[in-house]
């Protein structure tokens, strides 16, 4: 953050928090002109500070009620095992994130189905079909207690 000035952080938390804000009323909330806003803004979304702006969606209306987290153990630790292991996890679109992880699992996965029986036919059908894939480990969400927290900074 030593390139981000206390403009910047700002509109970096401003948008964290509200993405939907005009860039009117972001100049407003950071006190700079429209036009400082939207040239700073421009360049956060350049220098890859801002990744995107999106809506958040609640599961379930769409269907989509039940939380899934799976720990992965692969067979080998190869980078070519992992490499095969996350392209094909990539395409999986119930995956919403993937991430290598120290101790008891190589990977942890975050998925969200419509119940148990769609994760029973995910699981037998996709999950331990992946490249590598020598052990499973699913905890199902109860609650969401904390989810998609803005970063502190």
């Amino acid at each position: 953050m030593h390139d981000l000035d206390r403009i910047d952080i700002k509109i970096l938390r401003a948008l964290q928090t509200e993405g939907r804000l005009s860039n009117a009323d972001l100049a407003a909330r950071v006190h700079v002109s429209a036009p400082t806003c939207h040239r700073r803004t421009q360049r956060l979304f350049e220098e890859g500070y801002i990744t995107g702006v999106h809506a958040q969606i609640a599961p379930e209306p769409v269907g989509l009620g039940a939380v899934v987290m799976v720990g992965v153990v692969l067979d080998r630790s190869t980078p070519e095992s992992f490499a095969a292991f996350e392209d094909a996890v990539i395409r999986m679109e119930q995956v919403l994130d993937c991430s290598l992880v120290a101790g008891d699992f190589d990977y942890l996965l975050k998925i969200r189905v419509r119940d148990m029986s769609d994760f029973n036919t995910l699981h037998g059908k996709e999950l331990i079909a992946l490249p590598g894939v020598r052990q499973t480990r699913t905890f199902f969400v109860m609650k969401e207690v904390k989810d998609s927290a803005p970063l502190p900074f």
